[in-house]
C-alpha cells in the first residue's frame, strides 16, 4: 500500500514536471503586417512572414522560454486582433504612442526611428518640415501615429490615407498627392531596393515623431510582458539583437 501511494506520488509529480514543461513551452500567436519592409513583409519565395521584428520576436521567445507562430494581419487590424484574442503578440513597426497604451502594453523598446518624407523624383525642393507642405494634398499608411498627426495639424488641403506604402507611392508618382509620410526605415529600405524610381526620400527633412518599436501585449497579462521584456534584456546583452538590426541595413 505504501509502495502504491510513493509510486502515484512520483506519477503526480512527474505530470507536474510535464504540465509545467509544456507551459513553459507554450506558442503565442504573433500579428505581423505584410507590407512593412524590413520590419515585416510577405516573402513571396516561402510565403511566410519575415523580416527585422519577425526574427526580433523569434529571438526573444528563443531566450524567454516560450514559442512563436507568426500570423500575417493587415497594419489597423493589429490592436482589434490582440484585444480580442485572435493573436497574443504584436510585433511590427507600430510607435508607442499614449493612445495605444490606453489599450495594450508595450515591452522595452526593441528599435526607435521617426518617420520620413517622400515626394516625387522631379521635386527637387529641399523639404525641411511639414509646415513647408502647407496647403498640400499629403497622404500616410491608415492606422500610423503619422495619419494621425497630419490630421491633427490642420494645415493641409487634404490628407488620403492608404493600405499600404505601395498605395501610397502610386498616388504619389500619379500626382494626386504632393507627398507622403511614413516610417523612415521603411521608405529608405524599400527605395534602396528599387521599389520605385519615380519617388525619392527627402533627406533634408527632419522628423517630429520619434518614437520606439517594442513587441505589444495585451493589458493585463503582467507575467507575459514580464516574459517578454526578459528575452528583450537577454538578446540585447548577449549581442544578438544588435546582429538583427545589422542584418536588416537599419543600424
Amino acid at each position: 500500500m505504501r509502495l502504491s501511494l510513493r509510486s502515484l506520488t512520483c506519477a503526480c509529480a512527474l505530470f507536474a514536471g510535464l504540465v509545467s514543461v509544456t507551459a513553459s513551452a507554450e506558442t503565442l500567436r504573433v500579428g505581423a503586417t505584410a507590407t512593412g519592409v524590413p520590419f515585416t513583409f510577405l516573402d513571396v519565395k516561402t510565403q511566410s512572414i519575415q523580416g527585422m521584428m519577425v526574427d526580433a520576436a523569434q529571438a526573444v521567445a528563443k531566450a524567454g522560454g516560450f514559442e512563436v507562430e507568426i500570423q500575417q494581419t493587415n497594419f489597423a487590424a493589429l490592436i482589434p486582433s490582440l484585444t480580442t484574442k485572435k493573436i497574443d503578440l504584436i510585433s511590427a513597426a507600430m510607435l508607442r504612442t499614449p493612445a495605444r497604451e490606453k489599450v495594450v502594453q508595450y515591452s522595452e523598446p526593441v528599435f526607435s526611428y521617426g518617420e520620413g518624407l517622400i515626394v516625387r523624383a522631379d521635386d527637387d525642393t529641399a523639404y525641411t518640415s511639414m509646415e513647408d507642405l502647407a496647403g498640400e494634398v499629403v497622404g500616410a499608411q491608415v492606422g500610423t501615429v503619422f495619419i494621425d498627426e497630419l490630421n491633427k495639424r490642420g494645415i493641409f488641403k487634404e490628407v488620403r490615407s492608404y493600405d499600404s506604402i505601395s498605395d501610397l507611392m502610386r498616388d504619389l508618382t500619379l500626382g494626386r498627392v504632393k507627398a507622403g509620410f511614413a516610417d523612415r526605415p521603411i521608405l529608405a529600405y524599400q527605395l534602396s531596393q528599387g521599389a520605385n524610381e519615380r519617388v525619392r526620400l527627402v533627406q533634408s527633412y527632419q522628423p517630429v515623431i520619434m518614437g520606439d518599436v517594442c513587441l505589444i501585449v495585451r493589458k493585463g497579462e503582467p507575467a507575459l510582458l514580464e516574459q517578454v521584456n526578459q528575452g528583450i534584456a537577454a538578446i540585447k546583452a548577449d549581442g544578438s539583437l544588435e546582429k538583427i538590426i545589422e542584418k536588416w541595413q537599419l543600424d
